[in-house]
């Protein structure tokens, strides 16, 4: 079962007394020794504060190493955005990792929307992303079954009411590209707020594409179901403060 709940902190002494079933006390004295690492760091402090991937070793022993996951995959139509779905195969079904049923999905598409999906073991990480605070912008190509007209560009900036939700959505930049095609950066996620938007229009999209999350560009190498973890210029791209 995937964990998508915040990372929690904890403290040191707290973590190795429970850890190795000693007291605080014991602990104090092992960290004045230098006998404590975290992150190749010597620790010195019982009230540090760590996280589950924080490394820490006691007399190069080991305590705790979880590794951090970030994974990029390029999701094609008909596959579901889900951990498990007795219907439809998901976006874990395509992953081969061994620690795959730990992740969770950093933003959903729509079964028939093709494109970029991102998946990481790192809350902390994917609420930077997903909250509607930080404004993350999406990228989206997008194909209609009529043609577009300048109109189309004012009416995403300024953004639409929906009635449904009562809200109206942030202002959304729309790219005209040919007569059916365009490009279309969000910085929200209401529900298939794309396909609504041009609905106003009473033009239909035909294909709905997630090309970029962030800074983080969909690789044109990984075709549809191929996925790879990410760079570590990727995972820093996002600000997480």
């Amino acid at each position: 079962m995937a964990n998508n709940s915040p990372i929690s902190t904890n403290r040191l002494d707290k973590f190795i007394a429970n850890n190795i079933k000693i007291s605080r006390r014991d602990v104090r004295l092992m960290l004045a020794q230098g006998r404590v690492m975290v992150d190749g760091n010597k620790a010195q402090n019982i009230d540090q504060l760590i996280n589950r991937f924080s490394h820490i070793t006691l007399d190069d022993k080991v305590l705790q190493s979880n590794a951090a996951i970030y994974i990029m995959l390029h999701k094609p139509t008909g596959v579901v955005s889900a951990t498990k779905d007795s219907q439809h195969q998901t976006v874990i079904d395509l992953i081969e990792h061994p620690a795959k049923d730990e992740l969770h999905i950093v933003g959903r598409l729509d079964l028939n929307t093709s494109g970029l999906v991102l998946l990481t073991n790192d809350s902390r990480w994917s609420e930077a992303l997903t909250s509607p605070v930080h404004k993350v912008e999406k990228h989206y190509q997008v194909t209609l079954e009529n043609k577009l007209t300048p109109k189309y560009i004012d009416a995403f900036a300024k953004g639409m009411y929906f009635e449904y939700e009562g809200i109206t959505t942030a202002p959304a930049h729309l790219l005209i590209e040919s007569e059916k095609t365009a490009h279309v950066v969000l910085t929200e996620g209401k529900y298939h707020q794309i396909k609504r938007m041009f609905g106003r229009f009473q033009n239909p999209v035909v294909g709905l594409h997630r090309s970029q999350v962030g800074d983080i560009v969909l690789d044109s190498q990984l075709a549809p179901r191929q996925w790879r973890e990410l760079k570590q210029d990727e995972v820093n791209s996002v600000q997480l403060s």
